[in-house]
């Protein structure tokens, strides 16, 4: 059983690590064949191609998301298998996706419009033209949701996990056929004139056909599941209705967020083919999206069913301690990464755009959103402590709370920059906007816990900022010397040399930093390094496991696991973190849409006492069995 949930967690994270390398190699080659910086074939692909996203979001994505599974099980347990209800529900949501993205396409120009009222004439034009294209996408995007969640339910991961990298892999080839064709622009000097239908058909058609074929191919997988499809139009009596009567204020959060959003395009669109814009702010949230995925969403997924065990026991001091535990671990890496990337920035940027002024522009943009991310990984933490309380109603009166702030900024923002600047005001408006609901959340928890171990939390922020500053000083010297700061340097020379730069210095940050953590005797890198080195230091041979079962590493060890969970350990499939590595999103709606995972039938107390006990139990007897057995 172990060895298979292994197996499995190693099939999902190799394919999502997979999916996001090529999602980045995706846009430096997008980048590459229609610009970036001062684009405005950039900015109007990166608008119409952002709209399937937001309306997918809006629409169907947290309604999919927080009602599915839990029916889709239920359902499993009927008579046939769920058979029936399975073929009754994607004939279902093919009919009312299809209808929905038929509207949505149709009106287009409307819909483009809407997103796209501050552009000009012309430009608004060119984004229709591409939405024509990407719109369909919302059909496919939403199949592809409802059939992964009946693959999950019946345990088979791996095309969920690897579908998303063919989406990628076919993009790729899209626009290599299309710098082949019609000649690349990494300078993004070709004018919206020169767009030709041909050439909108191309990029717009190649990058929706990524997403049919994610799509398609999880349907020949589902016989294997045991559903094979057959299209059932009887939908009476099967429980669907059930679907579109539940709610939960997380979906309310999720419209609050998607408004948001939608006043920072328009505001971003005032840039458009001028300065950064929407593509250059894309690609910075792409980036800054990355350690947080990573560590934060990973850790976060771990300890978030054993958060839960502990509130419904009633134990709010190891409900405390794991938090206190989980917030220092997260801040240890990502006050690494905020450091890392923000000195490599101008190196990472020159990955995408070869101008100077669109790699500095791009580099900034990237270190306004940086200043948020230890915050925002630590709100992303608060809010799952919150949903081990059952609490999803805190989370939508906190956004709705403070994103009149928000907008607020964002009108100021328009008012007061010049169009070189606005798009780093507002991404220094959204990262103040998040820093702003992790303290208040901060403290609510704070009051709710009687305390959240704020000592050892001011020590551990401590030690990291004392060894991120040398860390930051050998990193800024290394940029330096290799010539990313000024113009006309090496590291800016070509996309190798920017490789080459972001690697010296990022391995050099590295052993800083870790080397100066474990210098100042950080528990949090001890607890991550200990397993790693008993892996290469305990005993072997044909006896090893039972003659060190009592050795103090291995209790050590399981202390551990006991905290921070198991990659082994079955855990919920977040649907919304693999459709949203396909689609542009802001780092908020990626909070929103997480959220809904956990909007409805969330396990009762009294059950997850009943799993509690149950675990103890099984532990009791596996350990009564490991004591009987001969040590010879």
């Amino acid at each position: 059983m172990a060895n298979s949930l292994g197996r499995t967690s190693l099939i999902l994270a190799s394919g999502t690590m997979v999916s996001r390398a090529l999602g980045f190699v995706k846009a430096i080659v997008l980048a590459q064949t229609i610009g970036l910086v001062g684009s405005v074939s950039a900015d109007g692909f990166a608008n119409a191609n952002s709209l399937p996203a937001s309306i997918y979001a809006l629409i169907a994505g947290g309604l999919l998301n927080a009602v599915l599974v839990p029916q889709i099980v239920r359902a499993t347990k009927q008579e046939d298998g769920g058979q029936r209800y399975v073929n009754r529900l994607i004939t279902l949501a093919i009919i009312v996706l299809g209808s929905i993205t038929i509207i949505i396409t149709v009106g287009a120009p409307f819909i483009a419009w809407l997103y796209g009222m501050t552009l000009s004439g012309e430009q608004l034009a060119l984004v229709v033209a591409f939405a024509y294209w990407c719109l369909p996408q919302v059909f496919f995007y939403g199949l592809y949701a409802v059939v992964s969640e009946v693959l999950n339910a019946r345990k088979v991961f791996a095309p969920f996990a690897w579908a998303p990298v063919l989406n990628n892999v076919i993009a790729i080839v899209g626009l290599m056929m299309f710098g082949w064709m019609f000649g690349a622009d990494p300078t993004g000097e070709r004018t919206i004139a020169e767009w030709s239908p041909v050439m909108i058909a191309v990029l717009g058609g190649m990058t929706t056909l990524g997403v049919v074929i994610q799509a398609g191919v999880l349907f020949l997988f589902l016989p294997k599941a045991g559903f094979p499809y057959r299209p059932d139009f009887h939908f009476r009596g099967t429980g669907l209705s059930k679907v579109g009567t539940l709610a939960s204020w997380s979906l309310g959060v999720l419209v609050v967020v998607q408004i948001t959003g939608w006043v920072e395009t328009l505001a971003t669109n005032l840039a458009f083919g001028q300065a950064a814009s929407l593509a250059a702010l894309q690609n910075a949230w792409m980036i800054f999206m990355l350690p947080h995925s990573i560590i934060t969403v990973s850790l976060t997924t771990t300890m978030f069913t054993s958060l839960s065990e502990r509130v419904a026991d009633g134990d709010r001091t190891s409900v405390v301690r794991q938090f206190s535990e989980g917030a220092r671990t997260i801040t240890m890496f990502m006050v690494f990464s905020t450091v890392a990337l923000m000195v490599i920035s101008p190196a990472f940027a020159r990955i995408f755009d070869s101008t100077d002024r669109g790699l500095e522009a791009l580099a900034l943009l990237l270190c306004g959103a940086m200043l948020s991310l230890l915050p925002y990984s630590l709100l992303y933490f608060l809010q799952r402590v919150f949903y081990a309380f059952e609490d999803t109603r805190s989370a939508f009166f906190l956004y709705l709370g403070t994103t009149p702030l928000q907008l607020l900024g964002i009108w100021l923002a328009t008012m007061l920059l010049p169009v070189e600047t606005l798009v780093l005001g507002l991404v220094l408006t959204q990262s103040l906007a998040t820093l702003i609901r992790f303290f208040i959340l901060f403290a609510v928890l704070r009051k709710r816990l009687g305390g959240i171990d704020g000592r050892e939390l001011v020590r551990a922020g401590l030690r990291f900022a004392i060894a991120a500053v040398p860390t930051a000083l050998i990193g800024l010297l290394i940029v330096w010397m290799l010539g990313a700061y000024g113009s006309g340097g090496w590291a800016r020379s070509s996309i190798l040399a920017a490789l080459i730069t972001c690697a010296a210095a990022g391995v050099a940050m590295l052993i800083a930093y870790f080397g100066l953590s474990a210098a100042l005797r950080s528990p949090e890198l001890e607890t991550f390094a200990r397993p790693l080195v008993s892996r290469f230091d305990k005993p072997r041979g044909r006896h090893s496991t039972v003659t060190n079962r009592h050795d103090a590493r291995t209790a050590n060890a399981e202390d551990f696991a006991e905290e921070f969970g198991s990659l082994v350990e079955e855990t919920e499939v977040d649907m919304s973190s693999s459709v949203g590595a396909t689609m542009s999103g802001t780092p908020m709606s990626e909070l929103a849409t997480a959220a809904s995972q956990h909007t409805s039938e969330l396990p009762s107390r009294r059950e997850l006492r009943q799993q509690v006990a149950e675990r103890r139990r099984e532990e009791y007897l596996a350990r009564h069995r490991a004591d009987d057995e001969p040590l010879i």
